[in-house]
Formats: structure tokens, sequence, C-alpha cells
């Protein structure tokens, strides 16, 4: 462009502004220069119209600043100014193939301004960019659109959750979708739907249900963008929670300590004031309720017809497009509904015997795949033939480590859901690799081992049961759970609730010297009493009220089915002897029935007699505290022991099951690194501890990143000796009565908070 016209512009565009500042401070008084522009811009529309595809620079420059301007004070303005938005829409919707890019985008642009001064709604200027969104040929123009799109839905949904909008919205998405199938458009309902999800802006099943039929659909990219929100699209959200809690984190004893060692300034008091309030926000989060975010696999209306139509449509299905990646991811999808839901697919685990081969590529996975749609309502019929398969496949001792491995963890994990399915005799095979001299391999069959030693050790032969499930067995606390078959619900910690009772109640007897063994009925209903005497509630009298109703005492309730029976007493240990004859042991087995019966019954006590107070539920709660740092600070055997029980009768349903947990100690078994790896691995270490510095020094060094200074006797002792020789001189020619006034003036000081006192 010539200096001349570029000159000329720059002119245009400065007046343009300039009239545009005072319109703002005075629309009144500047209404006719304001129709003057008005009416050029309708000139330069007309002129435009005639020739959309014109790329003349100075008409379409002019054009484009006159429309930001237009756009700019349009509020001003508003009756002039109504038909200003449709215009634009028309130009945009009818010519934005041929339009300069430039010019395209300054109209998108006026169309935002035009919508945040809202003299349009969301809603009209979504219905116009939507239809351009999934029919444009132009990247750049797909890349704009998308980002006004999401910016407007952010912003109507800031204060409060539009619903109208988002019904709206969510229901033009759906009909795309549903539209064609095949078609490559619903990739559009894909992005937005996933990127309002991670905002945590749409959390209903609405768009739960927008990316289900996305993953029914028959174009590949669209199924793997459904198939994919449902497998990550929770730890996404989860991620940009955590991202944006970071960055309001402000350190706030670092800024105090700056703003009162530097000079004191406006912007420091600001930004003192930004931090508190930052923080007084932070915290005040923290207090309020934290919202139900349902995960999007829960928020399914039909788990299992979901399940069914994706299994038979892209993994059953002859005319299915997808790779294997694709159809892994598909397949993990399946697994992860039957497993959370607990669906029942018939033909789902015969499925996986044609891929239980050790060459076959992502094995792994799919054996994570096969444990994660296992649960306990599964028959174990349909997995006996399974697990057999992985044992003659991967379990043998010609197999290699890693084969072997991996293929004992499977069986682990999904003997870990449902354990009915091992029979005794591969059991017992798969236990003897725990003797075997690959690590992996030992561990995955000790991990065996250690499961059926907790769910049903009576498969196990006695050598191999061990200690705790041979006395468990003996008492009866552990039985084989029958398939169907539910464990009871109880209240976490109330065994701890029901010992420290105990022991509180034998340690008053003995305040008062009475036998701590007998039960005493008045002192128990005087805690009780105790315990509700924190919890004051306000008595109404009621009309209707006839007066106290009479309840049977608690001694006249019985609880157990038989006369005889007499619950264990808390402070009792049952004793047992391991090297008794067989006689014993047949005697013990015939009495174990008793004893769990006694056993279940002396647990569930204080929650079926007794209602909890106040007081109990914080005992109880500082109860479960203190066992939970116990179990922190415990010996490794507790430790691990706890560990082992949780794998199989608290495991976290929602977490999924990858390839890295089947392939367990693989890489323990791979033998010996060659010689390049190890050179390698020694240049990491190198460089990791390329500087040897002490503790003092690190201390230091990590001071100085926070930006914090250093002491005075740290300065003093770095300040060059002669500057504090003639110091030295005079402090040790100081007379008694010098010293005492310095000594006086230090204490005053100290008081006083320093030099410049306690603000």
């Amino acid at each position: 462009m010539p200096k001349r016209k570029l000159a000329a512009l720059e002119k245009v565009d400065a007046d343009l502004t300039n009239l545009q500042y005072k319109i703002r401070r005075d629309p009144k008084s500047y209404e006719a220069e304001f129709e003057a522009q008005y009416g050029q811009y309708l000139t330069q529309r007309d002129i435009f119209l005639a020739n959309p595809s014109v790329t003349a620079d100075n008409g379409a420059s002019s054009f484009r600043e006159l429309l930001e301007f237009v756009a700019q004070v349009s509020d001003c303005y508003k009756s002039q100014t109504k038909e200003f938005a449709s215009q634009l829409i028309s130009i945009l919707s009818s010519h934005h193939e041929v339009l300069e890019p430039e010019l395209r985008e300054k109209i998108v642009g006026s169309l935002v301004i035009v919508r945040k001064k809202e003299l349009i709604d969301s809603n009209t200027l979504l219905q116009s960019l939507f239809p351009i969104l999934t029919t444009t040929t132009s990247k750049t123009l797909r890349a704009l659109l998308l980002q006004k799109i999401l910016s407007d839905l952010r912003n109507s949904n800031s204060k409060t959750t539009n619903h109208k909008l988002n019904r709206t919205v969510q229901t033009l998405l759906h009909n795309l979708v549903l539209a064609d199938r095949s078609s490559p458009k619903a990739l559009w309902a894909v992005k937005i739907t996933r990127e309002m999800w991670k905002r945590q802006i749409w959390t209903d099943a609405k768009a739960v249900e927008i990316m289900k039929e996305c993953a029914l659909a028959d174009n590949e990219k669209v199924i793997v963008g459904g198939v994919r929100f449902f497998l990550g699209g929770d730890k996404e959200r989860e991620e940009h929670e955590g991202e944006s809690d970071e960055d309001e984190e402000v350190d706030m004893a670092k800024l105090r300590h700056q703003v009162g060692i530097n000079k004191k300034s406006k912007s420091a008091d600001s930004r003192l004031k930004k931090a508190a309030a930052t923080v007084k926000r932070k915290e005040k989060k923290k207090g309020q309720a934290h919202p139900l975010n349902f995960s999007a696999l829960h928020l399914l209306h039909n788990p299992q017809g979901f399940a069914e139509e994706l299994f038979s449509k892209h993994l059953q299905g002859t005319k299915s497009k997808l790779n294997l990646e694709q159809k892994l991811q598909v397949l993990q999808l399946v697994s992860r509904l039957i497993g959370l839901h607990k669906l029942i697919i018939v033909p789902f685990y015969s499925y996986f015997l044609k891929f239980l081969k050790p060459k076959q590529p992502s094995v792994t996975t799919f054996l994570a795949c096969l444990a994660q749609g296992t649960h306990s309502h599964v028959p174990p019929g349909d997995l006996e033939t399974v697990i057999q398969t992985i044992a003659n496949e991967f379990v043998s001792e010609a197999a290699a480590g890693e084969v072997a491995a991996s293929g004992l963890n499977a069986i682990r994990e999904i003997c870990v859901r449902q354990p009915l399915c091992m029979s005794q005799t591969l059991l017992h095979d798969l236990i003897m690799y725990r003797k075997s001299k690959d690590k992996g391999v030992m561990m995955a069959a000790k991990g065996l081992l250690g499961l059926y030693r907790q769910v049903n050790p009576e498969m196990l032969k006695s050598r191999d049961r061990g200690k705790d499930a041979a006395l468990g067995l003996r008492s009866g606390e552990l039985k084989q759970q029958r398939y169907g078959e539910e464990s009871i619900g109880e209240i976490e910690g109330l065994d701890l609730l029901e010992k420290w009772k105990e022991e509180e109640r034998q340690r008053r007897r003995i305040e008062k010297g009475l036998d701590p063994d007998a039960s005493d009925i008045d002192t128990e209903d005087e805690d009780d009493g105790a315990g509700w005497d924190a919890w004051n509630i306000e008595e109404e009298d009621s009309d209707d009220s006839g007066g106290w109703i009479n309840v049977e005492s608690d001694d006249e309730i019985n609880i157990s089915d038989s006369d005889d029976e007499k619950p264990i007493p808390a402070n009792k240990k049952v004793k047992f002897d391991l090297g008794q004859n067989e006689e014993h042991d047949t005697k013990a087995a015939s009495e174990a029935p008793s004893n769990a019966t006694n056993l279940s019954t002396a647990q569930s006590k204080l929650a079926t007699t007794r209602i909890l107070t106040p007081a109990d539920l914080a005992k109880l709660q500082e109860l479960r505290t203190t066992a939970a740092v116990s179990s922190q600070i415990s010996g490794h055997h507790k430790h691990h022991a706890n560990k082992a029980q949780l794998t199989h009768s608290q495991r976290h349903i929602d977490d999924a099951l990858t390839a890295d947990d089947i392939s367990g100690l693989a890489h323990l078994s791979a033998g010996k690194l060659s010689r390049l790896e190890k050179i390698a691995k020694l240049a990491e270490s190198k460089e990791e501890h390329s500087e040897h510095k002490s503790k003092a020094q690190r201390k230091k060094d990590r001071k100085q990143e926070q930006g914090k200074s250093t002491t005075n006797k740290e300065k003093a002792r770095k300040k060059n000796f002669l500057m504090t020789l003639g110091k030295a001189k005079s402090k040790g020619k100081r007379s008694l009565v010098d010293h005492q006034k310095v000594l006086r003036m230090h204490v005053e000081r100290g008081k006083r908070g320093g030099k410049r006192g306690n603000r």
C-alpha cells in the first residue's frame, strides 16, 4: 500500500477513535457526527454488497474501521442501529466463503461486541455462528467461531446457570449428531460438549446423552471422541479444577515480609490487599458445600442398552471400520460400564478367548479389560474357561518371566472381583510359582495366595493358609461367600468406639472399687444421658400429645435367637493352641458356628441396641483419625496386612484397571540392563547429582529462591574486616556505664518491636 494511502487510513482511524471517546462521554451532543459516519457505513455496505469479493485495500480497510466504530457506540444510539446486527449476520451468512479474512474476522468481532452490549441475545448469536461453523471450509474461520461460541457460553453461565440457553444449544448439538451418523460434523458436538464438561458448566445427563450418541455414531473420529470422553472426561475436569486452584495460590507470609522490609508504597499495599482478598475467597470456597459432580458413567440413562449396543456394533460387528487401537478404547469403555454398573453381557467373556495369546499386540490391555469387566454377579462358569485359557497360554515354566507374571496378575485381578471362578486344583498349581526365581512371577503368585487367604482359605492346603487364616477358620470369622451374597454394611470404626466405651466403663468401676468385668446398666444409662446433654433441643408442646408412651426397656428385648447364647465380653480374648491333636481341631470346628454368631452379635451390638449421641459421633471421628495415623506409622507387617485387605474388600470401583497393573513387576524380570542402558542411566544420575552441597547451603539456596533475605548475623559475618575494625576498637574501650546504656537501649528496642516498631 502506498505511504499516502496508509497515512490517510491511519488518520481516519485516529479520527474515529477520537469521535468514539467523545460520543461515550456525551451521546446527545455528537448525534449529528454519528449519523454522518453511519450514513458513510451504509454507503460502504452497498458498495461492498455489489461486489463482496472485492480486495481493494482502501475500501476494505475503511469499511472495517466503520464496522468497529458503529459496533462500539451502538448502545448509545439504539434506534438508529437496531438493524445493524441483522445486517452483519446477513453478510456473514451469505458471503463468508468469499470475504477477505481480516474483514470476516472484523464482522465476527463486531457481532460479539454487539452481544456484549446486550443488543442481541446469546441465542441469536449462536444460531447465526453455529451453521457457519459446520459448513465452512476455512480452518482459521472455524477456529475463530469455535472460540467465540465457547467464550459466549462461558460468559452466559458465569454468574448463574443459563438453563434456557444450555438446553437450546444441547438440543442443537443432539440433533446435529442424530441427523447424519456418518457425517464428521458431529465432531463439533464432541468438542463443545467436552469443553463445557471440563469447565463444569454442563454437568447434567443431557450432555452425557450427546456424547453417548457420538460414541454410537458411524464416523471413526466421532466414535473415538465420544469414547474418550467417557474414559477421560472426569479426569480432565479434576485437573482443570486443580489448575484453577493453583492459579490463586498466594504466599501471604512472603508478601507480608517483602512489604515489611521494603519501602512503603501504594502498589505494595494494593498487592497485599488483593492477596488478602484472594486468600479470603479461597477460605470461603473451602467452607462451602462441594457440588455433586457425578461421573459421566453414572449419569447414563440406560447403561445396559448402551453397553450392549457398543459391544455389538463396534466389536462384534463385521462391518466395523475401527482399527485395533480404537477397538481397545471401545473395549475399555464397555468393561468399565460392566464393572461399574454390574451388567450382564453373555458373549463378552467368550469374546476374549481369541485374543488371550502372549504374541497378541496389546495383550496386557485385553487382560486389563477382561478383569475390569468382572464383578460378583457374573456366573463363575462363564469365567472358568477364560481363567483356564490364561493359565495354559501364559503361566508355564517355559514361558518368559514377564509373560507368566502378567498371566498371574490377570488371574488375581479376576479372582478379586469373583473369587468363585477359581478351581481348587488350578489354585494349588498357580500358588506353586511363589517359589520361582523370577521376582515378578514370585510376587504375582504370592499376591494370589494372599488373596485366597482372605476370601476363601478353605481352598488352600493347611500348610499354605497361614496363621491368621487358620485362626479365622477355627473361630468362624472367615467363610466362603456364596454366589450373589452381599456383605453387610457397617459403620466404619464402630468397633473402635465399642472398645473405647468398654475400657471407660472398666476404668470407672475400678475407681469405684467394683468388679470391672461385671455389667452395670445404671452406669451405661448415665453415659447415654451425659452424651445428649451437649445437644440442646427446644421442646415444643403439642396439643395432640396425650402423654408419655410406655416402651419396653432394653433389658426386656432379646436379640439372640437362643436363650442359651451369651455374647463374649469385649475384654475376653479367645485363645487357640496350634499344637493340639486332630480331635481338638474337630471340636473347635464344631463350635465355630456358635462362636461366629457370638462375634457377629458382639460387633453389631452397639449399632442395633443404642442410638449414638453427638458425643459418641465426635468420639468416633476422633478414634477414626487416631487409627488412620497409627496405621501410617505402624510396622511393616501390619501395613501390608491392611493393604492386602483393601485389595478385595474396599477396592474403589470407579478406578480404571490399566495395562501397567497387569504387568506388575515385569520390569524386574526383564533381565539385566544392556551396556548402553547402563551408561545412559549413569549419565542421568550424574546430571541429578552434579552439585554436592551441604544441608545449610541447600537451605540457603531455597531461601534465596523464595525471595527471603539473610539474617543480620549472616550479613555481619560477610562484612569486610577493615570495616568492622573501628567498631570493635570502640566497643572494647567502652566504660561500664556506656555498656549498660547500650544494653538497656537494646532491651527497649526489642520490646518496641525493632527500629520501626510494631505495626
